[in-house]
């Protein structure tokens, strides 16, 4: 029979961890939605036949302000991972539980049947979270189905188990002060008192203090978010170790710190497409209108060119704030036939796979910094960043500012 000896551990060590995740957790569930609405009804992610009854109710995602996807997907990323240290500390001070008979009290049983979806749920989102960040997709399923699916689940058996432990936490912080603590040193450390299914009947010695505990899981938190949160700055991020992300990789614009040279999600070659079909013989549809209108990039530069600068955000939470230049869609709607246009479908070269179009509603359209970018930060686009010409639209997920675009369906008003 499994013996758990800590002495320190008890309801106000696990009171203590569960603090910031009581925090934390709800903004990183609250944000994952909104990332979620943010791609649209029409992006399908994720897939509603999978998800079933779970998807959202659809609106359109606002264009301003335009870092908004930005702050809500590196919110979610980042947090979830800076957590990962104290959630594993929780587990541990409740390790105990999973190997005890369950309790005949109605509610203390509830509250253990909580666990097995919500530590197994846990589990799942941060092993399927990382990888995603890595994109290691070993598991053989549709990530965004997945992390979905399961994202309910824990939001459902955490609110149950909120419910049901709230009461136990608020008394166990209670009895013992924090103040005390962080002055207890090792030495003077004790276990817990009075009866409770987290406290050792014949502990071992102290190793460590409970402030040093708190220390361990608290400092790990710090870590962690040193080693992540320069993913969303371009100043730090070189600092963002767990996640890194390659550089442009065209041997056209290796130069470093060049106007290319920003993360780059997809690359040219990652993308199979031939390098004829962007070359000179490219050309850019536009339909919707009265018949098709044809411009290649000549004729798109002589059109009026509005500089914006808008951040590109993916859903493995890096972002990037760059200077884009090009056609506003509403002018290029215009030069379709189509003024007041209702919405556009926007196709790249490339054939094959889940984010070669992006459907974009009116307001997205219309929203003065929506271009079709052909220049960078003063200089042509590279290939890896989608010359000839990408879609750059304000709080638009970076998956959905299509890159090597090829044709613009408006949609009539």
């Amino acid at each position: 029979m499994l013996r758990w000896r800590s002495p320190i551990r008890g309801p106000w060590l696990t009171s203590m961890f569960a603090l910031p995740l009581l925090v934390g957790l709800p903004v990183v569930a609250l944000t994952g939605l909104l990332d979620r609405l943010a791609y649209g009804r029409s992006q399908a992610i994720p897939d509603a036949d999978a998800v079933g009854g779970l998807q959202l109710p659809w609106w359109e995602w606002p264009v301003s302000p335009s870092w908004l996807f930005r702050l809500t997907e590196g919110l979610h990323v980042v947090l979830g991972i800076v957590l990962v240290p104290m959630v594993l500390a929780k587990l541990w001070s409740v390790i105990p539980k999973l190997f005890t008979a369950p309790p005949r009290n109605p509610v203390r049983l509830l509250e253990r049947l909580t666990l097995v979806p919500l530590v197994g749920s846990i589990l799942f989102l941060i092993v399927t979270g990382l990888l995603n960040t890595q994109y290691d997709y070993v598991f053989g399923f549709s990530f965004y189905d997945g992390h979905y699916a399961a994202a309910w689940v824990f939001m459902a058996s955490f609110a149950l188990h909120v419910v049901l432990k709230l009461p136990t936490v608020v008394r166990s912080l209670r009895s013992r002060s924090l103040r005390a603590e962080l002055r207890t040193p090792l030495a003077a450390t004790r276990p817990e008192e009075g009866p409770d299914e987290l406290v050792a009947p014949d502990p071992d010695p102290p190793t460590v203090s409970r402030r040093g505990a708190l220390a361990l899981a608290g400092g790990g938190m710090l870590f962690v978010a040193a080693l992540t949160v320069g993913q969303v700055t371009d100043r730090f991020r070189a600092t963002a170790l767990l996640l890194p992300r390659g550089r442009t990789t065209d041997p056209a614009a290796t130069e470093r710190g060049g106007p290319n040279d920003f993360p780059v999600n997809r690359t040219f070659v990652a993308s199979g497409i031939a390098p004829d079909a962007v070359g000179d013989g490219w050309a850019l549809e536009l339909t919707g209108g009265d018949a098709p209108v044809v411009l290649d990039r000549a004729a798109l530069l002589a059109l009026p060119q509005h500089t914006a600068e808008l951040p590109i955000a993916c859903v493995e939470g890096w972002s990037t704030l760059q200077t884009w230049t090009g056609v506003r869609l509403a002018d290029l709607a215009r030069a379709a036939g189509v003024p007041g246009p209702g919405g556009a479908t926007v196709g790249s070269v490339e054939a094959a796979g889940p984010f070669t179009r992006s459907e974009l509603g009116r307001a997205q359209v219309l929203a003065g910094d929506s271009l079709l970018a052909l220049r960078v930060n003063g200089a042509d686009l590279s290939r890896d960043h989608g010359f000839p010409a990408r879609l750059i639209v304000p709080a638009l997920p970076g998956v959905h500012n299509t890159k090597w675009v090829a044709t613009i369906r408006f949609r009539r008003g």
